[in-house]
């Protein structure tokens, strides 16, 4: 295990975790709302916000699965040190963190079955910056409306209309993050909702 491994997790674990937790869990129930994650300091590629989100959510008994270009024997020592989370397939994960285009397909990832919804894999894509434009999102948790720069429009109007089945995401950039819960409806920006 290389020495880099051992650093970068969290300082106040505790602390650390609890605010990191309430805050993806303030994320979760406000869809398009970006929030602040930055008590992690993984080894790159993986952003700060990712790796909290990652030390928050993900144990031993949490399987993640790491898309190519973060799979790498950095992030895979400092997961298994910080957190312990086994490392897997996509058809396994519970949690899977890379650039969107290395996740593909979403089909790989499981979507709950009709007895256990809650049995799906949750996404962390990693994006170049997050702002609130884009794609027009409502639903539970949204005032009104909000907006996300999705990757892939139809993708995330595909996932949507699988609930209560499907995958929830997070959104990292920096230590920027959003989420989005697979109960909100997605629509272009020039649609009527």
């Amino acid at each position: 295990m290389q020495h880099q491994a051992l650093q970068g997790g969290f300082t106040d674990a505790p602390v650390q975790a609890a605010r990191a937790f309430r805050e993806a869990l303030t994320l979760m129930a406000r869809p398009g709302t970006i929030g602040h994650l930055d008590a992690a300091r993984p080894p790159a590629p993986i952003s700060a916000a990712a790796g909290t989100l990652l030390l928050t959510l993900c144990d031993p008994e949490t399987p993640v699965y790491l898309a190519p270009g973060y799979n790498t024997a950095e992030t895979r020592d400092w997961i298994a040190f910080h957190c312990g989370a086994p490392l897997v397939g996509p058809d396994r994960a519970q949690f899977a963190v890379g650039q969107w285009e290395a996740l593909l397909p979403l089909d790989a990832y499981a979507t709950g079955t009709a007895e256990f919804p809650d049995r799906s894999a949750t996404l962390i894509v990693e994006l170049p910056a997050l702002s609130a434009t884009g794609a027009c999102l409502t639903g539970p948790g949204i005032r009104d409306t909000a907006a996300l720069p999705l990757p892939d429009l139809a993708a995330f109007q595909r996932n949507a209309a699988l609930f209560p089945l499907g995958l929830d995401f997070f959104f990292t950039a920096g230590t920027a993050a959003a989420a989005l819960p697979r109960s909100t409806r997605i629509a272009n920006p020039a649609e009527d909702i």
